[in-house]
């Protein structure tokens, strides 16, 4: 629960600290070599999965759903998801070697499989 929430909380804020940098900081670099909205995009997958992280701690910490199994897989696979899927791409907007973008895919794969267990814990919730 509050590992989650801490979790989601770490990933929002480096999706923030991030998404400026790339801005401001790597602006030129990026834009030179046509790798911002690779940077971009690794970004606001970064944020989205955070939010769902965030939302994940709440839903176990207000016992909505409880510590189902399926919402810590749910977890899980969103931050290698994170780890693989954004981090992939900014290694790639940085060092602009193809072959990271590999992993990415393998990332993509686990945020499927993340949304897949959110889904499954909905035989979970509690009733009012």
């Amino acid at each position: 629960m509050k590992k989650n929430l801490v979790i989601g909380a770490i990933f929002g804020f480096l999706a923030v600290a991030l998404g400026a940098f790339g801005a401001h900081a790597l602006e030129a670099i990026l834009e030179e070599n046509n790798y911002a909205d690779v940077w971009e995009t690794g970004v606001h997958y970064e944020m989205f999965h955070a939010v769902v992280i965030l939302i994940i701690g709440i839903l176990m910490h207000k016992n909505i759903i409880g510590n189902v199994k399926s919402l810590r897989v749910a977890s899980i696979a969103m931050t290698i998801g994170i780890i693989l899927f954004s981090g992939s791409l900014y290694v790639l907007a940085l060092t602009k070697i193809t072959v990271i973008g590999a992993i990415t895919p393998i990332g993509g794969v686990a945020f499927l499989i993340g949304w897949i267990a959110l889904i499954a814990s909905a035989k979970h919730i509690k009733e009012a």
